[in-house]
């Protein structure tokens, strides 16, 4: 396969440089004939005798699906409505002092809060105390544990543990009424 890129390449850059090698290319030569043409590449090398093919099973692939938007803009709406988090984000805090942006951000804290606390049942991914040290057996789920720092050598791994992670263990969305649009994070506001 490489030798085929290599071949490709070499005849790419020939006919890009030498115009009398094009014209021949572009006339259908048979570069592997020894009469060939002006221009023409050499007699192909004879190829090499075939490696001994092991086969193997191939690995299966692992499939990517599009998560789907409606649970991620239904919680975006929650955090918007209960925390402000969108109108936070979308203003720029750069001409607010640091005490501004700290009371803002303790009652968006505040808003999050309640949602996560209301909608969203929440457990540390490991439950060793932070800053302790934790053993990785042959196995671990990577989903689950993120390696930092120099890896060597097989499991089991032993080191510090920096963040215990969180997962998700139940949602509790509210229901929504049929054709709403969920892209709709916080309607606007109109005062008659």
């Amino acid at each position: 396969m490489l030798r085929h890129l290599g071949i490709a390449l070499l005849v790419f850059g020939r006919a890009l440089y030498d115009p009398a090698f094009a014209r021949a290319f572009n006339r259908g030569f048979d570069p592997t004939s020894p009469q060939g043409e002006t221009g023409a590449l050499p007699p192909a090398a004879p190829a090499p005798a075939p490696l001994p093919v092991q086969k193997v099973a191939p690995a299966p692939l692992a499939t990517l699906d599009k998560a789907p938007p409606d649970s991620a803009l239904l919680l975006l709406g929650l955090f918007q409505k209960e925390a402000r988090l969108v109108d936070f984000l979308q203003q720029d805090v750069a001409d607010y002092s640091d005490q501004q942006v700290g009371a803002a951000a303790r009652v968006v804290h505040q808003g999050l809060r309640r949602v996560l606390d209301d909608h969203v049942t929440i457990a540390p991914v490991r439950s060793e105390p932070e800053g302790g040290r934790v053993t990785l057996p042959a196995g671990f789920d990577p989903a689950e544990v993120r390696i930092t720092g120099q890896l060597v050598g097989e499991p089991p791994f032993r080191g510090t543990l920096v963040h215990g992670g969180w997962r998700a263990t139940e949602l509790h969305l509210p229901k929504v009424v049929s054709g709403r649009d969920l892209g709709i994070l916080a309607p606007a506001e109109v005062e008659l």
